[in-house]
């Protein structure tokens, strides 16, 4: 019945994206309703088998790569739910939602048993997280870069100069847009990437310090970026600088956390 529940809610959060695609195909309206109340069936079914897994292991299905990977996909799934709902708009779920319902699928392919380490698996399940994160960085990275030539563009169009510089570059709403759809991507491989990093360290007892904190504070600024996006209301001018100036930190963080790290070479 377990398995049965992570087939239900994979199902639903598929539905979900399709019907977060409705306005590509036909000029209709975004269906908030629908998607949101689709989301909401698969992750009351998520939570309720994740539970069922809690009580007949006897522990939080925190451990093993299938665990992990349920688990992050039902905070993905939550969390996409609250944003939809509050920001009445069904973007999100185009990407949001195959993701957590690939994560919930292949969890409940590897096995659900947060009793069992998975040894034989932990060199992939270490290799999902650090794609994921270097995805993550890499798409946080365009959004920073598209924003800073925002403000550049935006400065030059202001001070009306047009040289062949500004020439080469794209129009803003392009620009805007990258900002945009970066931040979003960023906070969704970051966000599954740290849970299968805690339930890699809850599993094996592997803790880096050094990367746990400069992991938490990326996430931390790609998740300010993403509910100020979406739910805050920032413009684009507002959205490039913060997307440049939260990357920037996080570079200046790393080079420092790198340079006092205990042991060298123990820090990427």
């Amino acid at each position: 019945m377990i398995a049965i529940a992570h087939y239900v809610a994979t199902s639903c959060y598929i539905g979900a994206a399709a019907l977060a695609a409705t306005p590509i195909v036909r000029p209709v309206a975004a269906p908030v309703r629908a998607v949101a109340g689709v989301l909401a069936i698969g992750v009351a079914v998520h939570a309720a088998a994740l539970v069922a897994v809690a009580v007949v292991a006897g522990r939080a299905p925190l451990t093993g790569l299938g665990p992990a990977l349920s688990f992050g996909a039902l905070l993905l799934a939550a969390t996409l739910l609250a944003t939809e709902i509050s920001a009445r708009e069904t973007s999100l779920s185009l990407v949001a939602a195959p993701l957590a319902a690939l994560a919930t699928l292949a969890g409940a392919l590897l096995g659900l048993d947060p009793m069992l380490a998975q040894d034989g698996l932990r060199g992939a399940w270490l290799v999902a997280h650090i794609a994921l994160s270097f995805f993550g960085l890499a798409a946080f990275g365009t959004s920073a870069a598209a924003g800073a030539i925002y403000l550049l563009e935006r400065r030059e169009l202001r001070s009306r100069r047009f040289g062949a510089l500004f020439r080469l570059f794209p129009p803003l709403e392009t620009l805007d847009r990258v900002n945009h759809v970066g931040v979003v991507a960023a906070w969704l491989a970051l966000s599954l990437g740290i849970a299968l990093a805690v339930g890699y360290a809850l599993t094996y007892r592997s803790v880096g310090i050094a990367e746990a904190i400069w992991g938490t504070v990326a996430w931390l600024c790609v998740t300010t970026l993403t509910i100020g996006r979406l739910l805050g209301g920032w413009r684009a001018h507002r959205a490039a600088t913060a997307a440049s100036a939260a990357f920037a930190a996080v570079v200046v963080l790393y080079v420092a956390v790198r340079a006092f790290a205990a042991h060298n070479g123990a820090f990427l």
